[in-house]
């Protein structure tokens, strides 16, 4: 006599995205992570104030206009990624530190939906000097409460 397999739970995969080719291949990732399964994929695009540019409030409000055409921008082309799949998926745009708004993000989902599993993908720094002295990707699998997926 066999014991039925319990269902899997629903996979919730929030994806750092900034339209760079590492974020490209993190939404690529978390597709094919998806395939077959239940779940969803959450794009965030963290927008991000240098420490300089938050010292004047004119650098602020220019930014804000700059960062409202690239979410359109970035909405757009994870819409042309992802809407041939058939995947249930969402965009949003977050302001702070990149590391702490994908953990925000993540921590929300895991309260909304106990049980399920959440995964905060991301693609690895382009920059060397990201490598040696810190980037989303090192802060995050320093802090993450969720499993981290780092892709190359």
């Amino acid at each position: 006599m066999s014991t039925p397999t319990p269902p899997r739970p629903a996979l919730h995969l929030v994806v750092g995205y900034d339209g760079s080719p590492p974020a490209d291949r993190a939404l690529d990732a978390a597709v094919n992570l998806l395939s077959g399964r239940t779940g969803r994929i959450d794009v965030v695009y963290v927008a991000h104030l240098t420490s300089t540019e938050m010292m004047s409030a004119a650098a602020v409000g220019e930014m804000e206009i700059t960062f409202e055409e690239v979410e359109k921008e970035l909405r757009a082309s994870a819409a042309e990624k992802l809407d041939g799949y058939g995947l249930d998926w969402s965009f949003h745009r977050r302001q702070g530190p990149i590391p702490a708004e994908l953990i925000t993000v993540a921590s929300a989902i895991s309260e909304e939906h106990p049980g399920d599993t959440v995964v905060i993908v991301v693609g690895s720094s382009s920059s060397p000097v990201h490598r040696m002295v810190g980037s989303a990707p090192v802060s995050l699998a320093r802090h993450s409460p969720v499993p981290l997926i780092i892709v190359p």
